[in-house]
């Protein structure tokens, strides 16, 4: 008997299987799953090369590998980032291969204004998280003359009212800490009334894992245990041996082979290294160093 010769299905089978292993070859394809978080950058950080040159400053952040960035200084009125309209900032990120996820809006100004006014400036903090394209909107600090327990209370009614407005528009809205809502208040304290007062899907919550650590009251670990899930983004920075200032990362004593493992547990999307001040040379420097240990030492865990 004759061999049978190959189908038309057989050719068209070989044929599409070989085209496609070969536009995989030239594309380079790997089957290893694509990073799940994008390296971010405080821009508070850079703030003084920021000031003098904008365009240099975002190329050399990306240059070092940083992908995504949180903003800070918004201009309300003039709708402008740096001295630039959002428009054309987030273009200047686009360039450069970078995107903005979340900025810190200076609601603190509007602490005890009348809703209205503190309304109003959500509104405009919408236009220009919107234009950008950032995911998060997030209050970033608390005026000292307003941190009392009572002021706590008020504070989580207007966290839960800006919360709805923002999340209406479609963005997501957090709370960031520093050390002082851990201060023990008679046995109860800040932090665990914004926790407890606020809602969850309304606010999430920005954790600065330094002053964590700084205020030494709870771990993160024991933060996430109590609202896995709400803890969406993270700063991450280290804390000096001796004067417990900010460091760049590897030259402190936070142990973040512990913490970022969590990750999944806190219900983390995005991180931002940061170093407010206390630069061992510079500030670009420093965010160099970070960089690069992070990426040698510590990324690995977030896998």
């Amino acid at each position: 008997m004759a061999k049978q010769g190959i189908t038309r299905r057989d050719f068209i089978f070989q044929s599409t299987t070989v085209a496609a292993t070969s536009l995989l070859a030239l594309q380079g394809f790997s089957t290893a799953p694509a990073a799940k978080y994008k390296m971010g950058l405080q821009l508070f950080t850079v703030r003084e090369p920021l000031s003098k040159d904008v365009v240099g400053t975002i190329q050399k952040i990306a240059a070092l590998g940083y992908e995504d960035s949180e903003t800070y200084g918004y201009n309300p009125e003039l709708g402008q980032y740096y001295g630039l309209k959002a428009a054309a900032f987030k273009q200047l990120l686009a360039d450069n291969n970078m995107i903005t996820t979340s900025g810190h809006y200076d609601f603190t100004k509007y602490f005890d204004k009348p809703a209205d006014d503190l309304m109003r400036y959500t509104d405009q903090c919408i236009a220009g998280a919107a234009a950008l394209g950032q995911r998060y909107i997030t209050w970033p600090w608390l005026d000292p003359k307003f941190r009392t327990m009572e002021n706590f209370r008020l504070l989580t009614g207007k966290l839960n009212a800006i919360g709805e407005r923002v999340n209406k528009a479609g963005l997501g809205f957090a709370y960031h800490n520093h050390d002082f809502e851990f201060t023990d208040h008679a046995g109860e304290h800040g932090y665990e009334v914004i926790m407890r007062d606020t809602d969850p899907n309304l606010v999430k919550l920005q954790l600065d894992l330094y002053w964590v650590m700084h205020a030494s009251k709870k771990s993160p670990a024991e933060l996430f245990s109590l609202q896995p899930g709400r803890f969406v983004m993270w700063h991450i920075k280290d804390m000096d041996k001796v004067s417990r200032d900010y460091s760049e990362l590897g030259n402190g004593s936070i142990d973040y082979t512990v913490i970022l493992p969590e990750a999944a547990r806190a219900g983390l999307q995005y991180y931002y290294l940061e170093q407010g001040g206390n630069f061992a040379q510079n500030p670009m420097q420093s965010i160099a160093d970070s960089a690069g240990y992070f990426k040698k030492h510590l990324e690995k865990f977030l896998k």
